[in-house]
Parts: C-alpha cells; sequence; structure tokens
C-alpha cells in the first residue's frame, strides 16, 4: 500500500513496504558462512548493505517527481541499467545482479527458485575513506589528485556520443521547474516560501537570458550521456585512481545534459565545502583539456545554483524521511534541514555573479606567474573564479600535443608566439564577453603584446590590471632547474606545461622590455607573500 510522506502525498511515496526485504539483508547469515557483520548505509533512494569485500544495494520502493522506484520490475530494470551506465567510469567495481526471491518456505534467499520480490547490484566494496567526501572532510584533496580528476572527467565527456534530441534550455527549463516544485514541497519549516520564490524567478529569468546559448550547445554536440550526479560522494579512489560511479540511471533527461552541466554539481559540491580554490583548478585544468569554448561560460551560474537547488530539496527531503520515522537519528533532521537551507542560500548567491575583470600576470621564466595567477584565481569574478589562460598550455593546443610534452624550439618560433598571443587575446575577450573573470599568464616581455591584453579589457569595457613580477636572475635560474627536475619524476597530470630552461631565461633576458606600466611585484620572496601584495594592490585600486 502506498504511503504518502512527508505532508499529503505529493513530494514522495513510499510505494511497498521493503522491511522484511531489508531484514534479510542486514542478517549476515543471509550471505553464507563467511559473513560475520553487516554494516548498512541509507540515502533518500537506497540502502546499501557492506559485507565482507561486496556490497548490495537495494533500491527504495519509493517514487518522487524525478525518479520512481515504486515497484519491482522498475527496480530491476534499473538496477540492470545502473550496472551497464557504471561499467562505463567503473568496470572493476559493478560486480552483478542478485534477486531476492521466496522460497516455498516463505523466506527469502538470493537467486533462488521461487519468485523475485526485490533486487540488489552487487558491488566490489571499497574503503569509505576514500570517497572524495570523505578525503574533503580530513583535508586529503589536493590539487594533483583534483586535477588528476579533471581529467578523467574530460575524457569520459569526451567519449560520450553527442546527443540532440533532449537537453538544451527544453532541458533545463525541465530542472528548474523540479526544483520549483520539490522546494516547494519540502515541510513548511525548512524554507521560507519567499526565498524559494526569488530563487525560482532569478533562475526562470537567467534561463530566458541563455536559452539561445544552450540550445546551440546542444546543437553543436555539448550535451552527452553524462553522470548527470558528479558530487563527491559518487568519486571515489580505486586502485588510486579517481572513479567516477553511481551515475543516474533512472531518468534519460537528467542524465543526456550539457557537458558544463555534469561538471558544475562537482564544482558547486566543492564550493559548498570552502574548497573554492580547488574548484577552480578543476574548471581551468578541464577546460585546458577538453573541447571546450569560452563562450560556454556564461552558462555556468545557472548550472551552478540549480545544482545547489537540487542539493536543497535532497536535504530536505531526507529530513522528511526523518521525521517519517525511515530513519532513526533525531538529531540528523535538524542537521539536514539547516543543510537544505544553506543550499538554498547558496543557490540565490550564484544567481548574483560577481562583474568580470581581467587580469594580466608577466615576467620572466621563472618568476612564479603560474603560481600568482591560480592564487588570485578562485576570487575574481563569477564562481568557481576566473578563466586562467596560460600561453604555455595555448601553445601546446594550437599544436595538438598534451600539457606533458616538450615542444621542439620551432614552436618557439616568433610566428608561433605571434600566433599564441592572438589566440590569448582571442580567448580572453571570449571569456569575457561571457561574464567571466579572466587572468592572462604569459612572459608577455614585449610592449606591443602587453599592449594587446589590455586592449582586450578595454574593447570588453571591463577593468584592468597588470602585474609585473620581478626577481634576482639567480633565483629564476635555480627555481627553473628545480622545476625542470621535478617534472622528470612526476605522472603527466603533475608535470607543468612550461618548456622553459636556463637556456631559455638567458634569451628573456637580452629582451627590451619598452614602456613598462603594469604594477611591479617583488617576486623573489615567499609565493604566498607575492600572492598577499597583488591581493592588496587589487582591493586598493579603482577598478571601475
Amino acid at each position: 500500500m502506498e504511503r504518502p510522506c512527508p505532508n499529503d502525498g505529493v513530494s514522495w511515496v513510499i510505494a511497498e513496504d521493503q522491511s522484511e526485504a531489508i531484514a534479510f539483508l542486514s542478517r549476515p547469515e543471509s550471505y553464507g558462512g563467511h559473513a560475520t557483520a553487516v554494516e548498512r548505509i541509507e540515502t533518500h533512494g537506497a540502502v546499501v548493505f557492506l559485507v565482507g569485500d561486496r556490497a548490495y544495494k537495494l533500491k527504495r520502493a519509493v517514487r518522487f517527481s524525478y525518479l520512481d522506484y515504486s515497484t519491482a520490475a522498475l527496480r530491476r530494470r534499473f538496477c540492470e541499467a545502473e550496472l551497464a551506465l557504471n561499467r562505463r567510469t567503473a568496470p572493476a567495481l559493478y560486480l552483478g545482479l542478485k534477486s531476492l526471491n521466496r522460497s516455498a518456505g516463505g523466506t527469502l534467499a538470493f537467486d533462488g527458485d521461487g519468485p523475485a520480490v526485490d533486487f540488489v547490484v552487487v558491488m566490489r566494496r571499497f574503503d569509505q575513506a576514500d570517497l572524495f567526501d570523505r578525503l574533503a572532510e580530513r583535508g586529503a584533496l589536493t590539487p594533483p589528485l583534483m586535477l588528476e580528476l579533471a581529467e578523467t572527467i574530460a575524457r569520459f565527456h569526451a567519449d560520450s556520443p553527442p546527443i540532440l534530441d533532449i537537453g538544451g534550455s527544453d532541458g533545463l527549463a525541465e530542472v528548474l521547474a523540479s526544483n520549483g516544485q520539490n522546494l516547494a514541497l519540502a515541510d513548511e519549516t525548512i524554507f521560507d516560501p519567499a526565498d524559494i520564490a526569488r530563487v525560482d524567478g532569478a533562475s526562470r529569468a537567467m534561463l530566458h537570458d541563455r536559452s539561445a546559448l544552450l540550445d546551440d550547445r546542444r546543437r553543436t554536440g555539448r550535451v552527452r550521456h553524462c553522470h548527470g550526479d558528479l558530487h563527491l560522494r559518487n568519486i571515489c579512489l580505486i586502485d588510486g585512481r579517481p572513479t567516477l560511479f553511481d551515475c543516474i540511471e533512472f531518468s534519460r533527461s537528467l542524465a543526456c545534459i550539457d557537458l558544463l552541466y555534469d561538471l558544475a554539481f562537482l564544482l558547486m559540491d566543492l564550493r559548498y565545502r570552502r574548497l573554492g580554490d580547488l574548484a577552480n583548478g578543476v574548471l581551468n585544468r578541464y577546460l585546458d583539456v577538453g573541447d571546450e569554448s569560452p563562450e560556454g561560460l556564461a552558462t555556468l551560474p545557472l548550472f551552478l545554483s540549480a545544482r545547489a537547488a537540487i542539493r536543497a530539496h535532497i536535504a530536505a527531503t531526507a529530513a522528511g524521511q526523518q521525521s517519517a520515522g525511515q530513519q532513526l537519528d533525531g538529531g540528523a533532521g535538524r542537521r539536514l534541514g539547516d543543510e537544505a537551507r544553506s543550499y538554498l542560500s547558496m543557490a540565490e548567491e550564484l544567481l548574483r555573479p560577481a562583474p568580470p575583470m581581467l587580469v594580466a600576470i608577466g615576467g620572466l621564466s621563472g618568476t612564479g606567474k603560474s603560481t600568482l595567477a591560480y592564487g588570485l584565481a578562485p576570487e575574481l569574478g563569477p564562481a568557481p573564479g576566473a578563466r586562467v589562460l596560460r600561453s604555455d598550455v595555448l601553445r601546446k593546443r594550437l599544436i595538438g600535443m598534451p600539457m606533458a610534452t616538450t615542444l621542439p624550439d620551432a614552436a618557439y618560433s616568433p610566428e608561433m608566439t605571434e600566433k599564441v598571443y592572438a589566440a590569448l587575446c582571442g580567448e580572453a575577450g571570449r571569456a569575457l564577453a561571457a561574464g567571466h573573470g579572466v587572468i592572462v599568464d604569459a612572459v608577455s616581455a614585449r610592449e606591443r603584446e602587453r599592449d594587446a591584453i589590455a586592449a582586450v579589457a578595454r574593447a570588453a569595457g571591463v577593468p584592468f590590471v597588470g602585474f609585473w613580477l620581478e626577481a634576482p636572475h639567480e633565483t629564476l635560474a635555480a627555481r627553473i632547474a628545480a622545476r625542470r627536475s621535478v617534472a622528470r619524476r612526476a605522472p603527466s597530470h603533475e608535470r607543468d606545461a612550461s618548456d622553459a630552461t636556463v637556456d631559455v631565461l638567458r634569451r628573456q633576458l637580452t629582451f627590451d622590455l619598452g614602456r613598462l606600466d603594469w604594477v611591479r611585484l617583488d617576486a623573489a620572496a615567499d609565493p604566498q607573500a607575492c600572492l598577499a601584495e597583488a591581493r592588496r594592490r587589487l582591493s586598493g585600486l579603482d577598478l571601475e
């Protein structure tokens, strides 16, 4: 018998009583003589039982506006889909499907001869400490690990074929409508209706402004069968590598989405956890190695906000499940209610993006331009911070070589360098036009190169600040030598894109810098001191 919860049956419905299946899966003896204990993990849509080196995932017999597991037939269908889809990214995790069958004596057994009453996905068990949300909680998400994750996501997206019949503005309109409905249906003690109305109205207004762009992205192959639920709890370390798992299998419309909307869940989750520097690093590495256009950055405020609103109503639903007695933890309901309100507040904040600006960071090789760029980037412009355009990365993209590849001298000819600076200016202008902040990281040793970068800001009508980093030549040479030594031992995703050598520095020292009107910064000291000084200079400048 269906049981509406938590109010009048409109938010979610318990369609079947699964207490017998849950009791069976909770008993060690159900798994044979080798099992001694069963651990249980519960979410709003599933219950996972951890036994030895296996995990058994039972889908809850629930129906939401966006998910329907209400019958055993549906649960079997979606278990099979879960196996097939997650084997794209985590083949070693997803082992198979087992049925729960009723025996002649009335008891349940795995894969028995009697009628099937439910189904479970069988997975390889992994250490819960290796979930990325757990790593985040103990401060173990390192920049190299997150850069490797960004590259993993970019490869997954690149391997997924374009989908043209779904997504675009219509797809996001469905998401916003679902968000509005589910937020409104939450327990009335959780959200203020005025807050929901503001988020809904601002989201719809931004969707109206971005509709043509979203539809163009669908036409040009930016909508694909993605993960769909790409937050930190659905990423883990398997054999030491970032692995995506537990993708959306129950809804084609929620999984066949814009690539940046898929990425946005991870970026939003990092920002919510106050890991904005990692979110910015992930976005920049994803853009560096993927096939994404600067114009797409205009979608991020809406995508990030929609993801925060999803987490808001999911947390509210979980709080309602606590109130309905589905889970027994008195303080959890209050905690989830607070979490839901925090997510909704964030959803509203993201719809008021900071204005864009252009910052250029120049200086000879070894001055720490990239360190400063990535230090400033999370704080500039709309979330998750500025697009960092590095000449070293762009040069290799233009040639079609991976970032970790050392280029021949011919790649640094004057003609190629002209193309690199033209591309830097072009991409910076397009990103600024999309409303995003930009940092240009390039030597910029020639006056005409610096003038061209400044002209981009004037043309876009945004504030501009140029920083010129300086340090003794001996310091620069020592840094370059140390960087190259580290690069030889590091995996590809940890190697810096710079090909600079001490010989390159010597040639740069012969350059005529010409007129230099950028803000000079002492880069000889600790990088954090340079970053602090740059922040001080930015805060003290009139950028209007």
